[in-house]
């Protein structure tokens, strides 16, 4: 039986954020039922929101990242600001932020400070390159990060020029990741503890842990994955392959035993199984051009229906190139009921429930919030009344 108990429910978590990792790592947080309390500037917010408009008005991004969230108009510049951060800092378990490196230290909240004011309070600072060294003041977007981690290096077409970019935020969502697994980490110390901590996440380190096998691979100085496009580096036939009536199938062998059923069911070549060429995966893929002129003449005869219903016969593991589009109505997604409906300032819209379901609740999946949406209420909580919300708003605190 499902309980509306989640593990986060009472985690009051104030965010500092902008832009995706440190939002991307605040909306997990929410979805598990804690508090977010996201700070934003007046009249201006979280510069995510005017990335576009895609989603009914609404920037895509920030509507990805921001769900189930209360945002606090509030200009920390003013000094009636300080106050109010201060009491909702004495309320707080976790303080996140990803302001511009130094910023949060210069208005004193550094870990060190905060911690003797408030001794149970976790602290998150998010950034580009991490505090300390060389690169702790440059700024930090996340192709730019792609590209000192090495990922632009092993990712693109094999040309010098056609390096490529990952088509999602890869930087950020591993920051933001390490994020939320880090103060999930952090709240189950205090528990033994009593204590907070700080919790320090580089965008740069998040993705070089994510570039292990390349790294590994060329390790010594050996040479590193060859870049391959959409094709696996190293193994073949793993990757997309055109189909007689204009479609794209994506497939991928793993071992011999794949290679020889491939052969005899799918291609209806049995003999290319001992080809010297190809009888080992080192040499197919040192031979993958004759070999890949060989799949696409066996394919160029069959539709990209007809190639995966031969590839799931023989079990051979395969994928639709899906778009956008095709994404939206997979029918995989429908079967497992993975949408739901949260509310919006443009409306319902739909959102992919969170990937790891819990059988003992269900993730909370509430709305994304107007900018400055739930100030009067926060406020009013701390103790506000009208008269003074109403002075703040003239002075432009709020």
């Amino acid at each position: 039986m499902t309980q509306t108990l989640r593990p986060l429910d009472g985690i009051t978590v104030l965010s500092l954020e902008h832009a995706i990792a440190a939002p991307f790592c605040t909306r997990q947080l929410a979805d598990q039922g804690a508090r977010v309390i996201k700070i934003e500037r007046p009249a201006v917010g979280d510069f995510a929101r005017g990335y576009d408009t895609r989603v009914a008005g609404l920037s895509s991004h920030f509507v990805w990242t921001n769900r189930a969230k209360e945002s606090l108009a509030l200009d920390l510049k003013h000094t009636e600001a300080q106050p109010i951060l201060d009491a909702l800092l004495a309320e707080a378990d976790v303080l996140v932020q990803n302001l511009a490196p130094g910023a949060a230290a210069r208005m004193g909240l550094d870990f060190d400070t905060l911690h003797a004011r408030y001794p149970g309070l976790i602290v998150c600072d998010i950034s580009g390159y991490g505090e300390g060294g060389p690169y702790a003041s440059k700024k930090a977007y996340d192709l730019l990060i792609q590209s000192e981690a090495g990922f632009l290096s092993v990712t693109g077409g094999p040309a010098p020029d056609a390096l490529a970019k990952a088509g999602c935020s890869v930087a950020d969502i591993a920051a933001g990741m390490y994020a939320y697994t880090s103060i999930l980490n952090a709240l189950l110390l205090r528990g033994r503890s009593g204590e907070g901590s700080r919790i320090e996440v580089s965008m740069l380190e998040s993705l070089v842990e994510w570039m292990g096998y390349p790294l590994y691979y060329a390790y010594d100085g050996a040479p590193p994955p060859p870049r391959a496009g959409a094709s696996h580096s190293t193994i073949y036939p793993y990757g997309p392959f055109p189909a007689g009536d204009g479609g794209t199938v994506m497939l991928g062998l793993q071992n011999e035993r794949e290679w020889q059923l491939f052969c005899d069911q799918v291609l209806c070549r049995p003999e290319l199984a001992t080809d010297a060429r190809f009888d080992a995966n080192a040499k197919r893929s040192q031979h993958r051009d004759a070999l890949r002129a060989i799949i696409e003449a066996a394919f160029a005869e069959l539709s990209a229906a007809e190639v995966i219903a031969r590839l799931d016969t023989a079990q051979i593991a395969n994928a639709h190139v899906n778009d956008m589009a095709g994404v939206w109505q997979h029918p995989q997604l429908a079967a497992r009921d993975a949408w739901r409906e949260v509310a919006s300032p443009s409306g319902p819209l739909p959102a992919l429930l969170p990937p790891g379901r819990n059988s003992a609740y269900t993730a909370r999946m509430a709305a994304v919030p107007a900018l400055g949406e739930h100030t009067d209420a926060i406020l009013a909580g701390l103790g506000y009344d009208a008269e003074m919300l109403a002075t703040l708003r003239e002075r432009g605190t709020i």
